[in-house]
């Protein structure tokens, strides 16, 4: 991926100076040991308080992380006040340069339609950090969307994690991969501003099951997906030489390696389709091929698809 000529954007708290978290250079990861970020962290009373459903909450994190014990953390204590603005370092202005583009882009398609579009904040941090009214973010989380703060929480070693623990990629190719999780994040804002997390989060309370809440909650992040090819798409339109060889196939590799039958397999050896709560290998997959292929926000339907 190129991202050279990107615009920063300045919407960035960069927190990964707090205590406990280390420095906030380095560059981008690519290879190497990982930072021990865990496995799943019981989600359960974060939400609940704001009335979202925590699983929309963390977006991206469950499935990612295999069902274990998360470690924990008392507080959010600072050693040095959090920077704002666009970050210098390699992996800092990577993830700047994204948002730019994703925010640029998204204006573009929410004027077409006639509307007006803000974009979402992305809280960077090692560790743990204050997640606002979405509670402590923890490295164990993976990234995830605040709905009611309108923010993304990424600790930056989770990218390390979809190399070395997932393998979700390899090599230049990770930063193209770091580009689609942050879109996918970023997807979950657009659903928020078109107001799909709040109609989900009411039907997921009136569910009659945990299966058909887990299906909704699936459909979210489907959609998410193929809000992330979307950018892509008109990304690709914006700056044709953006993407290099390789890009698309790493995309895919990590949407197969992130998928719940692929983690399910893995951790207890059998897949349980009726606790899937982010789709299939197969279904992510898809969902990002169709946002990329047709890039319009109609072609991103998951909630009116007969076949997810």
């Amino acid at each position: 991926m190129r991202y050279d000529d990107f615009r920063r954007s300045d919407n960035i708290d960069d927190r990964r100076d707090d205590e406990g978290g280390g420095g906030g250079g380095g560059g981008f990861p690519m290879g190497g040991g990982g930072l021990g970020i865990g496995a799943i962290v019981v989600l359960g009373l974060i939400g609940w308080a704001t009335g979202i459903d925590p699983r929309i909450l963390i977006g991206g994190a469950e499935v990612l992380t295999g069902g274990r014990d998360a470690p924990s953390y008392q507080t959010d204590r600072r050693s040095a006040p959090a920077k704002e603005g666009a970050p210098t370092d390699e992996m800092g202005s990577m993830i700047s340069g994204v948002l730019g583009e994703i925010d640029d882009r998204w204006s573009e398609i929410f004027k077409e339609d006639g509307k007006s579009y803000v974009g979402p904040r992305i809280v960077l941090f090692r560790n743990a950090t204050n997640g606002g009214r979405c509670g402590m973010a923890q490295a164990a989380m993976g990234p995830f969307y605040c709905p009611p703060d309108k923010q993304i929480f990424l600790d930056t070693g989770f990218f390390r994690q979809v190399e070395t623990r997932f393998h979700g990629c390899s090599g230049s190719a990770c930063k193209f991969t770091a580009a689609y999780i942050i879109a996918h994040e970023a997807g979950h804002h657009i659903q928020n501003l078109l107001g799909i997390l709040p109609r989900v989060t009411r039907l997921q309370q009136q569910s009659g099951s945990k299966a058909e809440a887990n299906g909704l909650q699936v459909r979210v992040e489907l959609q998410a997906d193929c809000l992330s090819g979307l950018w892509v798409n008109r990304e690709s339109k914006k700056r044709p030489n953006f993407l290099e060889e390789g890009d698309i196939d790493a995309a895919l590799k990590t949407a197969t390696a992130i998928g719940d039958d692929t983690l399910q397999r893995q951790a207890q050896g059998r897949v349980v389709p009726d606790s899937f709560t982010h789709g299939s290998a197969e279904q992510r997959k898809r969902w990002f091929m169709t946002g990329y292929q047709q890039g319009t926000v109609a072609a991103c339907n998951t909630f009116g698809a007969e076949r997810l």
